[in-house]
């Protein structure tokens, strides 16, 4: 068993790192690390059904984490990608696998079965892609966050439902009534546990503060629901999802994740190279063409599927191919809900074995799609874009970074006061209609440093970083600090989020865009249902004050969701409190 592990270990490291280095995940390094090692390869590693016993765990404790996260108020704030998305994602994909596999020749059961698990697209593999190419915060990453959201939700129904698609036992120990009653009275009891005890005992553990009884604590959650829920017959992810949901709002929410993170990863790596060892290699020599025929299909079909609800949710086409391409592969759920099916006589072991296969080639192809999908989006950019402007370096004492309608008022009340500015935008429509009516405008893209330079950066007292774009402004923000620290900053801050990272970069001056259009709004407002001019002005500009002091007091606290809510519910009942005692003043 030593030697074993040491094998496994040594393949991880060196396998999945290598992975990681040339920019194909983790993910496929372990299963690749597995096939490496396992029966289909070096066979180092014989008794692969041992060690995927062992690995399950790595998917129960990844399930206990999803459903930490899974708050009914996160969830309700996300419904429409979340159950729009991939709701339909799921049902279309499952339904097109279906009749294609029935076409086959497949038993409907069997062909349900693999529908629905290659339907599922794999959370840890998108996630890592789309996050290393800060890709998370664009329109396709949201949709596809939404579509993984609500697979990993999906996952647990379908995983107790799929052995109902197999034979029916041979011999009853009891009626199936009385089990299913059996089943509701567990989970009902988990509810009510989970409720009233396990936040008692987590406080009474945490009042010895002992990490290590803090982390036994919440091993013990997992496995106990996990093994209650097994006992009556039901998936241990199950258990353990349902304990992650009860615990998803308790204040020991971000410590239980942190005691729990590590065996989840290493867990979840293993079993990720249990799969890889239990691919049936031989099945790429012997069979070549069925095999990729069918990995191109399920690519295929899912970026058709995934493409099209795109376009019927009017993301551009860009953003709607950037969609298919991140989640088109197959999943670690697949492999979970394949592995029940056999067991339960759903799928046989040799059409297992193929879709298996399938599934972890599919995952392979995922990364060389996205630099297909690079290198296209860089041929058609470089079809469309000219040359960026060579500026005359004007000695201006202002650049402004982005020049639209933000930066054009700020420009445009510059040069009543005669005071010389260089604008800047990476637009070229934009720049060539903003030159029509006479602006002296350069096409760049302020976050390079020779522009900079060139446009007199080094001189200047001051830049005014205008740019619509978020990620934009805050790459533009942090080439200016590096190089031309002596600039001072003003800045356009689109949200309160953008004004959370403007603080939290140390920039102290900066305007919310929509912020004083709305408070001119709310005087004009008052002033017309009859409120004196002075009282109104006033009003605005102590609310203006307060909230402005607001924004920089919690920002510190911008990724603390409950103390945000906290804060926004003493927010109005402070400020009426202020203005009453303002109004008893005057009086």
């Amino acid at each position: 068993m030593l030697t074993q592990s040491a094998i496994v270990l040594a393949a991880a490291a060196v396998v999945a790192t290598l992975f990681k280095r040339i920019g194909l995940g983790t993910v496929l390094g372990y299963l690749a690390a597995g096939a490496l090692i396992g029966p289909s390869g070096l066979r180092l590693i014989r008794d692969v059904d041992q060690i995927l016993h062992i690995a399950e765990l790595g998917v129960v404790f990844l399930l206990f984490l999803i459903g930490l996260e899974l708050q009914p108020s996160r969830l309700w704030n996300m419904r429409g990608t979340v159950f729009g998305y991939g709701g339909a994602q799921v049902a279309v994909t499952t339904a097109v696998i279906t009749l294609l596999g029935a076409a086959l020749g497949a038993p409907l059961p069997a062909a349900v079965v693999a529908g629905v698990g290659v339907s599922m697209s794999s959370t840890a593999f998108a996630t890592q892609i789309l996050g290393e190419k800060n890709e998370l915060g664009a329109p396709h990453g949201r949709a596809a966050f939404g579509v993984l959201l609500f697979q990993d939700v999906a996952a647990i129904p379908v995983l107790a439902l799929v052995p109902l698609l197999g034979p029916a036992p041979k011999a009853s120990s009891g009626s199936p009534l009385v089990h299913g009653l059996v089943i509701v009275a567990v989970i009902a009891a988990l509810v009510v546990c989970g409720r009233y005890l396990l936040r008692p005992a987590f406080r009474f553990i945490a009042e010895a503060q002992s990490h290590e009884l803090s982390t036994a604590t919440a091993l013990l959650v997992v496995l106990g629901t996990a093994l209650i829920m097994a006992s009556v017959g039901l998936s241990m992810a199950l258990g353990a999802f349902i304990a992650g949901v009860l615990l998803a709002d308790s204040e020991y929410r971000h410590e239980l994740e942190a005691d729990i993170e590590p065996f989840k990863g290493l867990l979840l790596g293993l079993f990720f190279m249990a799969v890889g060892m239990s691919a049936n290699l031989r099945l790429i020599k012997d069979r070549p063409l069925l095999v990729i025929g069918l990995v191109l299909g399920l690519v295929v079909v899912k970026m058709a599927v995934l493409y099209g609800l795109g376009r019927a949710a009017k993301l551009s086409r860009r953003s709607s191919a950037s969609l298919g391409v991140a989640i088109s592969q197959g999943g670690e759920f697949a492999f979970v809900i394949f592995g029940v099916a056999r067991g339960a006589t759903v799928l046989k072991p040799d059409t297992t074995e193929l879709l298996i296969v399938v599934v972890t080639l599919s995952m392979a192809v995922t990364p060389l799609l996205f630099l297909a999908r690079d290198r296209i989006t860089k041929r058609l950019d470089t079809a469309d874009r000219r040359s960026f402007d060579e500026i005359r370096d004007e000695g201006s004492s202002v650049i402004i970074a982005g020049f639209g309608r933000f930066g054009q008022i700020v420009g445009r009340v510059l040069r009543l006061k005669r005071i010389a500015f260089t604008a800047l935008d990476a637009s070229p429509t934009h720049v060539d209609f903003v030159r029509r009516y006479g602006n002296e405008i350069y096409y760049g893209d302020a976050s390079r440093v020779d522009l900079l330079r060139a446009a007199g950066a080094e001189r200047a007292q001051l830049i005014v970083l205008a740019i619509d774009d978020l990620d934009a402004s805050m790459r533009t923000l942090r080439v200016v600090q590096a190089h031309f620290p002596h600039l001072r900053i003003v800045a356009r801050a689109r949200n309160r989020q953008h004004a959370y990272a403007l603080l939290e970069a140390g920039v102290t001056s900066f305007v919310r865009e929509t912020f004083a259009g709305s408070l001119e709004a709310a005087r004009i407002t008052l002033e017309d249902l009859g409120l004196p001019s002075d009282d109104a002005r006033e009003t605005v500009r102590k609310f203006a004050e307060y909230d402005e002091a607001q924004v920089r007091k919690v920002y510190v606290h911008r990724n603390d969701e409950k103390t945000l809510v906290e804060s926004a519910k003493q927010y109005g009942a402070e400020l009426e409190r202020i203005f009453e005692e303002d109004a008893a003043h005057r009086n």
